[in-house]
């Protein structure tokens, strides 16, 4: 199927080409159009001085001109892996072809199977590089959700004052995770520095457990609803406080606030890590698609 590649600079050009298909799909779309939301809302949230490689957004099109695939070149953490969602392979081989031709080093690709691995391989075979999957991942939307039974405390959204504590949560939450699931190498992911978390306070997408004492002991995120979907994430408890259901707690009273609102919830998870994907399954997540993050070496 002949198809053609759109670059566009900016989210909101990128959302008014490709907002009929992230409508179509909502849930496999959630990181992409969150992100491309986000950045309309607050650009500074979603960027990084040092970047060494293009933003861009990318829509593909095929020969009647209707958009067939779609993604974004946004991290703002090492090795700025593009983000792909599903498209054609010939697709994925042209844009391996296009970044290679204008000296764009790519060095990991994240997303939807297989666009990433054909897009890593194709990179890979132009650059005399390998390429490696770094983490399988699973996407879950929640079906009925079903609530534990609560430890001691309450769930709540989180305060200004607890911004710091929640800031160093976040930065403990990539490492931590690879831990969980085996890996040397921590979870890449975005830096949320003291300001961009206050805003994720004053929007209300910070929870926090607070324990009988009145002490927080967890966080857990969630993003804004993009077309109809909140994606909950990271989900973090330290490690002293672990194992006293604080996390399953928190995730389904985060859950059962955003269904009220008439969101669907999804989330990811690695799945390398047990104990994370035990946890959602019980509380009602249900698999839709796995996606990968690869690494060009």
């Amino acid at each position: 199927m002949p198809v053609s590649l759109h670059f566009l600079d900016g989210p909101g050009d990128f959302l008014v080409a490709a907002g009929d298909l992230l409508a179509a799909a909502p849930v496999e779309s959630t990181i992409v159009a969150g992100v491309a939301h986000r950045m309309l809302r607050d650009a500074a949230a979603w960027t990084e001085p040092d970047r060494t490689v293009p933003t861009w957004w990318l829509v593909v099109r095929d020969d009647a001109g209707s958009v067939v695939g779609a993604g974004m070149s946004t991290a703002p953490f090492p090795p700025y892996p593009p983000y792909l969602l599903p498209m054609p392979d010939e697709a994925a081989r042209s844009l391996a072809q296009t970044l290679h031709e204008r000296v764009e080093v790519l060095s990991g690709v994240n997303g939807a199977l297989p666009a990433v691995e054909v897009v890593a391989a194709e990179t890979a075979r132009l650059s005399g590089r390998t390429y490696r999957v770094a983490e399988h991942l699973r996407l879950h939307e929640l079906g009925e959700l079903v609530e534990p039974d609560p430890p001691p405390g309450r769930a709540r959204l989180a305060r200004d004052d607890e911004v710091d504590l929640v800031v160093s949560w976040h930065a403990a939450f990539g490492r931590d995770a690879a831990e969980q699931a085996g890996r040397d190498e921590p979870h890449p992911g975005v830096e949320e520095d003291r300001d961009s978390m206050l805003r994720r306070i004053a929007e209300g997408s910070v929870w926090v457990w607070e324990d009988a004492a009145g002490r927080a002991v967890h966080f857990t995120g969630a993003s804004r609803p993009a077309y109809g979907v909140s994606r909950i994430g990271p989900v973090y408890t330290p490690r002293e406080q672990r194992s006293r259901g604080y996390a399953g707690a928190t995730v389904a009273a985060a859950s059962r606030a955003l269904l009220d609102q008439g969101a669907r919830v999804c989330l990811f998870t690695d799945q390398a890590n047990p104990v994370s994907n035990a946890l959602y399954e019980r509380l009602g997540f249900r698999p839709l698609v796995d996606m990968a993050n690869v690494l060009i070496e």
